[in-house]
């Protein structure tokens, strides 16, 4: 029998082992806070204020703003509509529509931007970088809205219909609030990425707090000044959290009975069927068919084409054997990050959730800054070493996995694991007997995500990196800062062939929605 129940579970305090197990994520992810705090206190209250108020801050703190929330509102415009029409309408071909406009997150950002701006410097703007970006960000919102589309409860729609509303009061009044948690949260992951995003705005010429930061390091050497720009980047995170929390809080829609879920009444396009297939296909050229093009175009011709060629194979390599442990372990630090949040409450719970969506904000200059000082000063023996790379993917990438996990673990109710506790299992059993095998599909997602984000994964690869070690990311950005675009556009291209591996595996199978056994 198929039933739907719209709860909001009831939250115990925090168990003293599932803490414990938050703590290493917590200590991460304090440690670019601790180290952006005490270098901004050396400039004293004085200098800070001098700092703050310059004419250049005011200029990079609107372009932060202008970039960040033009970007975030059409990624979410853009990935929600496109859910909307491959999940909700009667589309042809919708397994493969799937698949298509998810594709664009295996070309990164940075390789978009190379492609645009090496083709016409009028994309060094603004303006196109609005374009470039939101066009490389939109599956970031699209996939969660999308997932949640699919794992919605229909009934709200059949009322709205049943009350004579329209396609759009219904899509506003009974579809959307359904979808709001996943809508922002990508929404959030969109905004910190701007915040954040150097490669990208390197190539096209735009200056915000993030290129201010590696100015500020590189040139200048004053890390001081680049800890207060980056505090500043902290304070602009804050409120999206917040906004995101709020969007997150209230009751969840549960299904519970695998495979006897009722089938949507999908929306009928009739004439606008070519109309909505067009336009899928002009977003997808932009996004998609266009870089690559360009990037065979360098393939083929430039005064650096084949330069460098004897690399490639190391470059793989290094990159997917730091993408991968380095997904394991971000997951692995996430998953009891995302049960204590689900689960329980307490200060603790509160922090190691949301933290790290603040820090997310920062650039990996700033995070690899902050960890070449920690390792110097306290931990010597782990400098330039593995350990430390991978402490700033974790600080880096755990909103990510918490994303992924998160949309899984709220599908399994609590009440099933208290019911396998009654029976005489154990908090261990519980998790390993009825939660593990819910959210697998989630922890799959989870590292195929963080894998890919790490395979394009610049700066702080750039600075934290052991002597010896290239990546596909670093090798383009080493021959694009020599103008040889040709001779960048083989690891630019092997770059988007290794990420479409976990794209693909990221989008063949759709998250069915809230069918739990």
């Amino acid at each position: 029998m198929s039933f739907a129940i719209r709860q909001r579970q009831g939250r115990a305090r925090s168990p003293l082992f599932l803490t414990l197990c938050c703590l290493p994520a917590l200590f991460l992810t304090c440690i670019p806070l601790f180290y952006v705090l005490s270098r901004s206190v050396e400039i004293g209250w004085d200098g800070s204020v001098e700092e703050i108020f310059r004419r250049r801050t005011f200029d990079l703190l609107v372009n932060t703003l202008v970039l960040g929330c033009c970007v975030t509102a059409g990624a979410a415009t853009v990935g929600t509509s496109v859910a909307w029409c491959v999940e909700k309408t009667d589309l042809p071909a919708r397994s493969l529509w799937r698949v298509i406009v998810s594709l664009p997150l295996a070309v990164p950002a940075f390789i978009s931007s190379y492609a645009w701006s090496s083709f016409d410097a009028t994309f060094q703007t603004m303006g196109g970088a609005i374009f470039i970006l939101t066009l490389a960000t939109y599956p970031l919102v699209y996939l969660p809205v999308a997932a949640a589309f699919r794992g919605m409860d229909s009934t709200y729609e059949d009322v709205s219909r049943s009350l004579g509303k329209g396609p759009w009061e219904t899509f506003f009044h009974a579809s959307l609030p359904q979808v709001r948690p996943a809508l922002g949260v990508g929404s959030l992951l969109v905004l910190t990425h701007m915040f954040a995003e150097f490669g990208a705005l390197a190539f096209l010429r735009v200056q915000t707090f993030t290129t201010a930061i590696f100015d500020s390091f590189e040139l200048e050497f004053d890390s001081r000044s680049a800890a207060l720009q980056s505090l500043v980047l902290i304070l602009l995170c804050l409120p999206a959290a917040y906004g995101e929390m709020r969007l997150r809080t209230g009751g969840r829609t549960v299904r519970s009975g695998k495979g006897v879920r009722r089938p949507d009444a999908f929306v009928r396009l009739g004439w606008r069927t070519v109309p909505v297939q067009l336009a899928l296909a002009v977003l997808l050229v932009f996004a998609l068919a266009v870089p690559m093009a360009i990037l065979c175009y360098w393939l083929s011709v430039g005064l650096s084409a084949g330069n460098g060629l004897s690399d490639i194979d190391d470059a793989v390599y290094g990159s997917l054997s730091l993408a991968i442990p380095g997904a394991v372990i971000v997951v692995v630090l996430a998953l009891p990050v995302v049960l204590l949040s689900s689960r329980h409450t307490g200060g603790v719970s509160r922090m190691a959730d949301r933290l790290p969506y603040v820090i997310h904000g920062l650039p990996g200059l700033v995070v690899a800054l902050a960890l070449v000082f920690v390792s110097i000063h306290y931990a010597s023996a782990l400098y330039q070493t593995y350990a430390v790379l991978m402490a700033a993917y974790a600080i880096l990438y755990l909103p990510l996995a918490q994303s992924a996990l998160r949309s899984s673990i709220a599908l399994v109710p609590s009440s099933l694991e208290e019911l396998a506790r009654g029976l005489g299992r154990g908090p261990l059993g519980a998790f390993m007997s009825i939660t593990l095998p819910n959210i697998l599909p989630g922890i799959g997602a989870g590292l195929a995500l963080v894998a890919l984000e790490l395979m394009r994964e610049l700066t702080s690869t750039l600075m934290l990196a052991p002597i010896g070690v290239t990546t596909l990311a670093t090798e383009v950005w080493s021959h694009t800062n020599d103008t040889e675009y040709a001779a960048a556009a083989p690891f630019a291209a092997m770059l988007v062939v290794v990420s479409a591996i976990p794209t693909y595996f990221f989008t063949r199978r759709p998250t069915k929605g809230a069918e739990i056994e």
